[in-house]
């Protein structure tokens, strides 16, 4: 994305907040006028009492005191305006980031760096504060500071002011001319190593124990110094472009300080002004390049905060692989219908090809087959977290292209091999299967997964608190309570993934049971390796090479009474 066209993008974010934008550009305006105003009227003084002796300089002093007080208060309005528009946009901007993350969720985001992408979160979308903080409004109060400190150049003489224009665009635009392009490529580099580097620190942590277990942290370390180096030497990229930059800035400030000295020198001695209006003019140029350096220190101040915007807008520019229905037919609850079916991930690769099946409902389906087969994908497109690639699937006669996907959610339940926790107390995990549930309704569902006693001999039961990622249970136990969101919930259609893999023969038997028992007006699919877990459903089909492979007789449902 081109730096203007990105510049543009964010500024768009903004325009809500115009009213307090004006606001904050106003008041620094009015503050770098009563700043400048400080030295300015000083050396008019100076230029008084060197003129005649006896003047007055009552008023003048009386205009310092009101100027260095409202500088401070007007200072104080201009940064509390920014900040509050800054916040408010941060907020805004992390609501639209997870809004985003919920729609490309999970074709998209499966395979993506975690850790790249919670620095994107937290780390670049805080870099935006520079821009909406530190930068719109600066740049509007360097314009139009400009373009009044010039006007009372010319108020003095046509020359002074025209130097004064001259020195204002030099110092602000030469250096991010200049430099700018260089700072803003070393700005995304430096956002990408960090981005890589959280990644790395991410994936480092989760596999500590198998590190320690195999001997390969000193090996880890030394990848993990090389990715901090990596880092470290784009920082210093970024080090000396910002000592360049303002090593320009500060010998054009010596250099127009200099030119107005010799214009302001030959003005005086040719007649054309007095000697106060010399000082007013050397003085004041010197104190009235501060709006101007602020905006030349935006070229490399900038540069991280564009790499951050960069990286943030290209996410909610994203567009989901597959889109959610909001204007559809509503779900209704019959059989699948599974029709010349082919499925590819992005990179290609042929996962199901020309499948066709029709899963009816109020049955069990059984599914094996060998790993890589494509049992798992065919569920995500069961759920319509992936759109075939050509084919269709139809529920209830409906095509899920056009089914509401929230009511494709609700009538739906899946359990896939990973149950993922959050780090909150067990019944709060447990409510993301149905907010509203009541603690009757949770003892049931966690009776049937076989994990109520469990959670019973726990400290606190079910409000015990559960580590991130459910690191504090084994794989068995947040299996099951992954089985009991999947009962909380309620659903017409199960769709259940190596549901007992985790599981010992006892408790394996519980939760089978209690699936049979779920059977009555409901569709379960479920997917294992286990001939045993397998002998409960009304049908099995064994898939291989993305294909359904030509069954002979059904397999009856056993009893496991």
């Amino acid at each position: 994305m081109k730096t203007t066209k990105l510049l543009l993008s964010m500024v768009k974010l903004a325009l809500p907040m115009w009213g307090w934008m004006l606001c904050a550009i106003l008041l620094g305006v009015a503050g770098f006028v009563a700043a400048s105003a400080i030295p300015t009227l000083g050396a008019y003084g100076l230029g008084l009492l060197l003129a005649n002796s006896q003047a007055s300089l009552t008023g003048i002093i009386i205009a310092l005191v009101i100027c260095s007080i409202c500088r401070g208060l007007l200072r104080y309005g201009e940064q509390a305006c920014n900040h509050y528009i800054a916040f408010k946009l941060l907020a805004q901007i992390r609501d639209k980031v997870f809004g985003v993350l919920r729609k490309l969720a999970p074709a998209k985001l499966e395979g993506r760096n975690k850790g790249d992408l919670i620095s994107m979160i937290t780390g670049d979308v805080e870099l935006l504060e520079v821009f909406y903080a530190h930068t719109i409004s600066p740049i509007c109060i360097a314009v139009l500071c400009s373009l009044i400190f010039a006007g009372f150049g010319f108020s003095l003489h046509w020359s002074i002011g025209l130097l004064l224009l001259v020195s204002y665009l030099f110092v602000g635009l030469l250096s991010p001319m200049i430099i700018g392009p260089k700072a803003a490529k070393a700005g995304q580099s430096m956002r990408d190593q960090s981005g890589k580097l959280g990644g790395f620190v991410l994936e480092s942590t989760r596999g500590i124990f198998e590190l320690l277990q195999f001997g390969q942290i000193p090996a880890r370390i030394e990848k993990l110094n090389a990715k901090t180096d990596a880092l470290y030497q784009e920082e210093k990229k970024m080090r000396f472009l910002q000592a360049q930059s303002m090593s320009l800035v500060n010998l054009l400030i010596m250099a127009f300080g200099l030119a107005m000295v010799l214009l302001c020198g030959h003005l005086y001695t040719t007649g054309q002004i007095q000697a106060w209006q010399t000082l007013v003019a050397v003085v004041g140029q010197l104190s009235t390049f501060g709006p101007v350096v602020a905006l030349a220190n935006l070229s490399t101040g900038l540069s991280a905060t564009l790499g951050a915007g960069q990286r943030v807008l290209a996410l909610l520019e994203e567009k989901p692989q597959t889109e959610e229905v909001t204007n559809g037919n509503e779900a209704q609850y019959g059989s699948f219908e599974l029709n010349t079916l082919d499925f590819s991930y992005q990179d290609g690769t042929p996962v199901l090809e020309d499948l066709n099946l029709t899963i009816e409902p109020d049955q069990i389906l059984g599914i094996s087959g060998p790993s890589g087969c494509g049992k798992s994908t065919l569920l995500r497109l069961l759920m319509r977290f992936w759109d075939p690639t050509s084919g269709s699937i139809t529920l209830a006669g409906q095509d899920l292209k056009t089914t509401n996907t929230k009511s494709l959610r609700d009538l739906e339940g899946c359990v896939l091999q990973d149950t993922i926790l959050f780090a909150d107390t067990i019944e709060e995990n447990l409510k993301i299967a149905k907010a509203d549930a009541t603690m009757e309704e949770m003892v049931s569902a966690c009776k049937k997964a076989a994990v109520h006693d469990l959670i019973l001999s726990l400290p606190q039961g079910y409000q015990t608190p559960v580590a991130e990622m459910g690191s504090s249970l084994s794989a068995g136990e947040r299996q099951r309570l992954g089985l009991s969101r999947a009962f909380l919930h309620n659903s017409k259609i199960l769709l259940l993934d190596e549901p007992t893999s985790n599981l010992d023969s006892l408790n394996e038997g519980a939760v089978l049971k209690a699936i049979v028992d779920e059977k009555e007006d409901r569709t379960i699919v479920l997917i294992s390796h286990r001939k045993g877990t397998l002998g409960f459903a009304d049908r099995n089909i064994k898939m291989a090479d993305g294909k359904v492979l030509p069954q002979n007789e059904p397999k009856r449902m056993q009893s496991i009474e």
